[in-house]
């Protein structure tokens, strides 16, 4: 069987996706590989369509325990050999896989870097055959990227101690050109075909919000998305457990997810939303890696990532089907203390790293966290200033994303420019160090807090020389002068200074325009969207009820059965095309598409790039079958043809 017959028959795709035909032509070879795919992009099946082909057992090094067990499901669901050893297994667990490894029941284990060089482990893979070792969410690997695990270091030495060293894939979603570097010198990757895909993801819309109430926001935001299923990040467990209590109190079925449960309610709080008893979870970052939920129809972050990596990464886990999605991020100047005390806490707890390493790490983390503060503030394009972080060359403007689709005006404020550059000074000269902006705009405005009192700052001429202004509006315009040059933020200790060019304005009446958001526009993108949507509805409506009894009927996910975007040919709406979880195939043959102007050849063959004879053949098991009707859809049960059942999915 070729890779292509593979790639139909087990993953249920017509052809490769983008990079994905390179890397496994040279995994297939015995070359090492370096894939970068962003989220949703496919690189599992880089290496896991491989492993069909190569003799022995592929061997994944991945992260996470829930990562492990969502792939190896959908692995089985389709088919397909595998298994996994991890730190969640009992000894009686370890055991029977070390025993079906051993009699070649897998072609595919995964497995924690940090059970790589045990004992049991080590004794296992020098008695097996494997051509290949897969590294997934590889970035890992680097003390540049944005989530380094020393116990990754631990694969080195493992390829070192097997018989034969195998061909080396690593795989990643965000990695910059540095990390990217890295893990080819620290894998030792010799030569290896290198594909880097891109890091857009059209479907995405990228939105910055600054809410004056983030709760009021959420609930605004959700309740205008009732209907789909999304991820709400948060920056701390008390503020997951906050969210989801306001949530469920306001009607939604939401979960939570936090390391602070335990792994019971865990596991059944991911099982909730992935089977869309709870379409909406509020989480952490410990949640999401792995998942691959394909009906994710938009990521709100509550509060802002520690990084771009971090944050491109958790958005990514949206519209992984292809279908328009949104990802919001709800900012607030307490989002940058939040992230630096987490910064500070989790390298000063991670046991593993040296005091050398540790302070590296927080100076790294400390720049990340500076240019995820650049997102939120920027007024360009938000799609540019990511692929910008990332290398990737895009046009000055994408036209969905908020700050493309707002309007603006320039304003003269040169008078409030000196306001605030008076009261930086002033309040430095006061006191000898500098303060942050949310103690900056207390004064201006005049608030009556207790720290303003205690550090004198009430006694200062420019106190109460913005009262007209809200804090918010104040702590805008201090963001604006530091986008423009004139202040500076201290990045560890986040003190406002100002810098050279800030002696014209306050001396020399230096003129100061700037852009200025005036509102937001409804580009006709969305109101055709919308359009489409009433268009589509009833065939929705029937393909998520038939997809809902399947999934209940398998004890599975709904997405796993198909996805719930619908495909168009020449801008008109036809069933999709996916494997259910008996290994047949769904194919669109639309009995009653001439009322659409098109013949159920010419959708079939759209779709697929069939010939005639591929669609004479199709349409020949149609007839021998027995057709039954479901809601209004037409799910034809075939006689088995080459060895698998097959399905055709029709339109009434």
């Amino acid at each position: 069987m070729d890779k292509l017959a593979v790639l139909r028959q087990y993953f249920g795709f017509p052809a490769f996706r983008a990079g994905q035909q390179t890397l496994i032509d040279a995994v297939l070879s015995g070359r090492d590989a370096l894939g970068v795919m962003p989220t949703g992009g496919g690189k599992s099946l880089c290496y896991e369509l491989p492993a069909l082909l190569l003799p022995g057992m592929t061997l994944v090094v991945s992260p996470l325990i829930s990562l492990m067990k969502d792939q190896v499901m959908a692995l089985r669901n389709a088919g397909i050999p595998a298994g996994c050893i991890n730190s969640s297994m009992s000894l009686d667990e370890l055991r029977e896989t070390y025993r079906d490894a051993r009699y070649g029941a897998y072609k595919l284990l995964y497995v924690a870097p940090e059970r790589l060089l045990t004992d049991g482990f080590c004794s296992l893979a020098q008695e097996l055959e494997i051509p290949l070792v897969a590294v997934d969410e590889a970035h890992c690997i680097s003390q540049w990227g944005q989530d380094f695990r020393p116990s990754y270091l631990k694969i080195v030495e493992f390829l070192q101690r097997l018989p034969r060293r195998p061909a080396v894939a690593a795989f990643t979603a965000t990695a910059t050109a540095q990390v990217r570097a890295d893990i080819i010198r620290i894998l030792q990757l010799h030569e290896p075909e290198t594909v880097v895909t891109g890091f857009d993801r059209p479907n995405l819309r990228f939105e910055v919000l600054r809410p004056k109430d983030k709760r009021t926001a959420l609930l605004q935001l959700l309740s205008e998305r009732r209907d789909k299923s999304g991820i709400v990040y948060c920056a701390t467990r008390k503020t997951v457990e906050q969210v989801c209590g306001l949530l469920q109190e306001a009607g939604f079925a939401a979960t939570r997810y936090h390391a602070g449960l335990d792994a019971d309610e865990r596991k059944e709080n991911q099982e909730a939303f992935i089977c869309d008893r709870s379409p909406v979870v509020a989480a952490t970052n410990a949640f999401g890696m792995g998942i691959d939920k394909s009906n994710v129809s938009y990521v709100i972050h509550y509060n802002m990532p520690k990084s771009v990596e971090a944050y491109y990464q958790e958005a990514g886990r949206a519209g992984r089907d292809g279908s328009p999605a949104d990802c919001i991020l709800l900012y607030s100047s307490g989002d940058v203390t939040t992230a630096k005390f987490l910064i500070f806490n989790s390298s000063a707890e991670n046991e593993e790293l040296t005091d050398e390493e540790r302070q590296m790490v927080q100076a790294q983390d400390l720049a990340r966290l500076e240019a995820m503060t650049g997102y939120c503030k920027t007024q360009d394009c938000l799609r540019g200033y990511l692929l910008d972080y990332f290398g990737q060359p895009h046009e000055k403007t994408c036209g969905n994303c908020g700050n493309c689709l707002a309007e603006y005006e320039t304003r003269d404020l040169t008078r409030e420019a000196q306001m605030i550059l008076s009261c930086v000074v002033r309040a430095r000269n006061r006191l000898g160090y500098c303060v942050g902006a949310s103690i900056l705009s207390q004064t201006l405005h005049g608030g009556r807090s207790a720290r303003v009192r205690e550090l004198g700052l009430d006694l200062l001429p420019t106190y109460g020389l913005m009262s007209a202004l809200p804090g918010a509006q104040i702590r805008e315009w201090i963001e604006l002068l530091e986008r423009a040059g004139y202040l500076e933020t201290d990045p560890v200790h986040g003190g406002i200074d100002t810098t050279e060019r800030a002696a014209a304005v306050l001396f020399s009446d230096e003129q100061v325009l700037a852009r200025v958001q005036r509102t937001t526009l409804a580009g006709p993108r969305t109101q055709k969207k919308a359009a489409a949507s009433r268009t589509d509805q009833p065939l929705l409506a029937a393909l998520k009820a038939l997809r809902f009894r399947i999934a209940q009927e398998q004890g599975v996910p709904a997405y796993i059965v198909f996805s719930h975007i619908l495909p168009r040919v020449n801008g008109q709406c036809i069933a999709y095309r996916y494997h259910n979880l008996n290994r047949q195939r769904i194919d669109p043959l639309h009995s009653g598409v001439s009322r659409h102007g098109h013949t159920a050849k010419t959708v079939y063959n759209s779709l697929h790039g069939h010939t005639a004879k591929g669609y004479h053949a199709a349409l020949q098991r149609r007839r021998q079958a027995k057709t039954q009707n479901q809601g209004g859809i037409h799910f034809v049960k075939t006689e088995p043809y080459r060895g698998k059942g097959k399905g055709l999915l029709l339109l009434p």
